[in-house]
């Protein structure tokens, strides 16, 4: 069911900083920042061969991601991102199986304008998973 990993998300105390590095230190393609007011964050995406690593910061503090910062002031991985291409077919068959969908359980825009629902992490091996229609 699932494709290819799409991101591996990272949230950080400080989005300039954490891009800078990324970008000056170990020369990597950095997006411009883009706000996700859906989602309560501003996202900037480290482009690599394979993958992208997706940079989290909280637009205000009702963000999830702000109340991620709060237990792990310094960051660290926030989630994993995986393609599927009917993200509603994929959605009811994890439900049939047992996993929990979070929020109201109906997909939302994510960061590359497509359709993404988040699985509890407790569901799978204590990592939040994030899935996108390819």
């Amino acid at each position: 069911m699932i494709g290819r990993l799409n991101h591996v998300a990272i949230a950080v105390p400080d989005l300039e900083a954490a891009a800078a590095q990324y970008r000056d230190s170990l020369g990597a393609k950095v997006s411009e920042p883009q706000s996700e007011p859906d989602h309560g964050v501003i996202v900037v995406f480290i482009e690599l061969p394979n993958t992208k690593i997706e940079l989290l910061h909280p637009i205000n503090e009702n963000s999830p991601i702000a109340k991620f910062l709060e237990k792990n002031p310094d960051g660290g991985m926030h989630h994993v991102c995986y393609e599927v291409e009917d993200i509603i077919a994929a959605r009811d068959r994890l439900k049939a199986a047992g996993a929990r969908v979070l929020g109201d359980g109906n997909p939302k825009i994510g960061a590359h304008g497509k359709p993404v629902i988040f699985l509890h992490p407790k569901d799978f091996c204590g990592t939040l998973v994030e899935l996108e229609q390819a």
